[in-house]
């Protein structure tokens, strides 16, 4: 039997104040070496406390430098918000959150999910082309974490 592997993607869209999709990106993250230990301590910790130790939390940023492993933060976080969390089919885990109008504008470029409103552990962390959110747009972040 081969061990536990994690993956993980990130679908970003952007939509107008129409409500019309103006851009769509997917793409693989990086799992980082505090996420894994973050998530082998929730897991623990979920049998004293489990409504306290989730991955729920999407950042959005501005910084283009590339993923890796070690990062602990993002570059330059804009905005972050409380996700929607859903288990899909074949162990995926699903957090979808919404960035409304008003709310985390400018050129972002990168994402990721953490276990805090503020601070935090960060579980996984994505740069993409750059998505210009105006002040009336909408951004709607998905991350699917896959352990198989």
């Amino acid at each position: 039997m081969s061990g536990l592997k994690v993956k993980g993607r990130w679908f970003i869209s952007l939509f107008g104040p129409d409500n019309e999709e103006k851009e769509k990106i997917a793409g693989d993250n990086v799992i980082t070496l505090d996420g894994l230990s973050g998530l082998v301590s929730h897991m623990v910790e979920a049998v004293a406390a489990p409504t306290t130790f989730t991955f729920r939390y999407v950042a959005i940023g501005s910084n283009a430098t590339a993923e890796a492993n070690t990062d602990t933060a993002l570059g330059t976080e804009i905005a972050r918000h409380t996700a929607t969390v859903s288990h899909g089919s074949n162990g995926i885990y699903r957090v979808t959150a919404t960035f409304p109008s008003g709310t985390g504008t400018g050129a972002i470029v990168e994402y990721g999910l953490l276990d805090s409103n503020a601070a935090g552990t960060l579980f996984s962390r994505d740069t993409e082309a750059v998505v210009n959110k105006g002040a009336n747009d909408d951004l709607v972040v998905t991350t699917e974490v896959t352990f198989s």
